[in-house]
């Protein structure tokens, strides 16, 4: 196509691809500054010209057409004229300076998933693992400048902490990283695509440390006496007699909380599962959220955070507080889930009940309706189950079990 031919600015993609070459090399506007220079090789490549702070007039590469895109080269020339008006000489910027880093990529690819209501705890996770495994890496590279080894050395990073499950998950993210930014024209190709071919093999499976039955009246007994402070006491009492996942306390609301009606509803964008989940709450846990609200009552959180740095309890507070009375390395609060579904099962209550309890995902349209029945059920269910681990603790009579045998939902 010569260039005498364009009728629009900025250029589009194939008039981009289809400039001619000349006898001279010529420089095409694309707009506000930025022109894409074309030699009589055939080569093209981008060119910002821009006022220095001295007051001259100069030139500032951004980089080879087609491996930099129209967009690409347009956010850079953006990116460079919001630094010329902060006084800053363009001229002394280092080549990654001069394109899309892999950092703003990424920040923009993490607002998305807060957007999209993704539930705390996973963007929670994202972040942790962005700051401290990911961007210290390659946050300051620019797109185009990263390499397939550079994806590898994250991957092994984390497999060398046996970090396998982690480094799966941000293997994804980094592809997803990249794959925006491809659909976005800030780059071509994706590094990290092929890094699963090369993933260590994790390690088989291993399940929560969790209790069984004859366990669990010794560790009521320590659970009781617990020195850790109320909220977090609570939290732990909370998780044990809900089945609810940790990250579920930990980002509980009051304003999620009936206590007329004795349910805590939480809103699907918080669930791992996207969709809505109620919780019926036995005369314990009410009890306990009742002395609660007498600290936390007028804060968003019912299990706060101490300290302007952490809104919420720490990820590591509720198993802290089981190392503390005796059983690290035996329970941790997911563990809990495991011990209630055993529990529970083994005394004859339905499995759909249980399931539906612990937010497990049911398959086809029984999954939809099951989530909104079953909730008087279910209650009857975790009221049983509080009061089973209440006469534990207490000391359980041969007359006290067939009575809860006779009130199993069969």
């Amino acid at each position: 196509m010569k260039r005498t031919q364009i009728k629009r600015r900025p250029l589009a993609d194939t008039v981009l691809a289809s400039l001619e070459p000349e006898e001279k090399a010529y420089r095409e506007l694309d707009g506000l500054g930025l022109y894409l220079r074309v030699k009589p090789n055939g080569s093209k490549s981008w060119e910002l010209r821009y006022k220095r702070p001295n007051g001259k007039w100069s030139w500032k590469g951004l980089g080879g057409f087609p491996s930099v895109s129209g967009k690409a080269a347009r956010r850079a020339a953006e990116d460079l004229r919001r630094q010329l008006s902060d006084g800053v000489d363009i001229a002394n910027l280092d080549e990654q300076g001069e394109l899309p880093t892999f950092r703003a990529s990424a920040e923009h690819w993490y607002q998305r998933k807060l957007d999209m209501g993704r539930s705390p705890g996973t963007t929670d996770q994202m972040r942790r693992y962005l700051d401290g495994d990911i961007l210290p890496r390659i946050g300051d590279k620019a797109l185009t400048g990263i390499t397939r080894a550079d994806c590898t050395a994250i991957q092994r990073g984390l497999e060398a902490r046996e970090a396998h499950n982690v480094a799966e998950k941000v293997r994804s993210w980094v592809n997803q990283i990249f794959s925006e930014a491809i659909a976005e024209g800030l780059c071509e190709l994706n590094p990290a695509s092929e890094l699963r071919h090369i993933a260590a093999k994790a390690p088989e499976t291993v399940h929560y440390p969790h209790l069984f039955e004859p366990e669990l009246p010794d560790f009521l007994k320590a659970l009781k006496l617990s020195k850790s402070r109320h909220q977090t006491r609570a939290a732990v009492w909370m998780v044990l007699r809900t089945a609810s996942r940790p990250g579920m306390i930990r980002f509980a609301e009051w304003s999620e909380f009936s206590f007329e009606d004795g349910l805590w509803i939480i809103a699907a964008e918080k669930m791992k599962m996207r969709r809505d989940h109620v919780v019926p709450l036995s005369d314990q846990t009410l009890a306990d959220l009742k002395e609660v609200r007498l600290q936390t009552g007028r804060q968003r959180l019912v299990f706060p955070g101490q300290g302007s740095k952490n809104p919420e309890l720490s990820e590591n507070t509720i198993n802290q507080a089981l190392c503390k009375i005796g059983y690290k390395g035996k329970l941790v609060g997911h563990g809990t889930r495991h011990t209630a579904s055993t529990l529970l099962r083994e005394h004859g209550w339905k499995k759909d009940l249980v399931e539906a309890q612990l937010a497990h995902k049911e398959e086809g349209v029984s999954g939809v309706y099951n989530q909104a029945q079953y909730i008087e059920k279910r209650r009857a269910m975790m009221q049983w189950y509080a009061d089973y681990l209440d006469s534990l603790e207490e000391g359980m009579t041969e007359e006290r079990a067939e009575q809860f045998k006779s009130q199993v939902e069969r």
